[in-house]
């Protein structure tokens, strides 16, 4: 049973995440857990404490999230995915490891923020934050990310770090469960050449491929372009699906959705991106 934790500021990004997920395994049993991570202010304790004048008066999160969960309910096909919500009051990133650890989540799900400037970074500060605070696998669904079957993976990397069973073994499952083809992508550099450590991560990679889903892969090399022009070219060439990057590859993290904005990286606006931790 997969364990998917599904974060929301019951804004409409975060709803299409939810719906992606639900589709994305829509053949795979799965807990599907549902967290809203509410300011101190909300909680019924802060609440006592002072009035609210009713003019001003918000919505409750409580309420928010059972109407979430009624919606939530029409979109169960599998009679083996579950649905459950919670509610807490806080600091958002001590919520979402306090729910991975004690759920044991597989994979937490989150909505990008569906602003319009494209001067706007790729990915909001609590996605950022949960990417490089919380250990454990996140997937990022753009706003317009319409769900499609991610047949055709890209997987871009520059050799630096070695592969260890789990991140291959996350691979696997992937590729496993969706029927996928993973495009292994590389960037050259401006001396164009691999490094011996660069070499050997990379036939540690091929092998392992080569022997667990020998037709499922390939590997790719592209010019001497900038890493997000690069990705932004092969995601089009190829029609890529969802790009998977390794956490611990802090190089890509940076430059692909750190760095980089909407207009120079105009797929993150359709495209998820998976990123996978040790």
């Amino acid at each position: 049973m997969k364990q998917v934790l599904i974060p929301t500021d019951f804004s409409k990004n975060a709803w299409n995440a939810l719906m992606y997920s639900v589709r994305l395994f829509e053949d795979v049993p799965c807990n599907f857990f549902i967290l809203h991570v509410a300011q101190l202010r909300d909680s019924p304790v802060e609440s006592m404490s002072f009035s609210i004048p009713i003019a001003k008066a918000r919505v409750h999160p409580k309420e928010k999230m059972n109407e979430l969960m009624k919606d939530t309910a029409l979109l169960a096909t599998n009679d083996h995915h579950y649905f459950s919500s919670s509610l807490q009051y806080g600091n958002f990133i001590d919520a979402i490891r306090k729910e991975v650890v004690e759920k044991k989540i597989d994979l937490v799900v989150m909505g990008t923020k569906g602003k319009k400037a494209l001067q706007r970074p790729i990915i909001g500060s609590n996605t950022a934050d949960v990417i490089t605070k919380v250990r454990c696998n996140v997937l990022a669904v753009p706003e317009k990310a319409s769900f499609t079957p991610p047949l055709e993976m890209a997987f871009p990397t520059d050799f630096n770090i070695f592969y260890n069973y789990r991140i291959l073994e996350t691979l696997s499952e992937w590729l496993r469960t969706h029927k996928s083809h993973l495009r292994v992508m590389h960037v050259l550099r401006s001396n164009g050449g691999l490094t011996s450590l660069q070499e050997e991560n990379k036939a540690y990679l091929k092998d392992y491929l080569e022997e667990t889903f020998p037709e499922y892969y390939s590997f790719h090399t592209t010019g001497k372009k900038k890493i997000t022009k690069a990705i932004q070219l092969f995601v089009e060439a190829k029609k890529i699906d969802m790009v998977i990057m390794v956490a611990k590859n802090l190089n890509f993290i940076q430059q692909l959705l750190f760095d980089s904005t909407v207009e120079k990286v105009s797929f993150s606006t359709t495209v998820p991106f998976l990123v996978l931790h040790e």
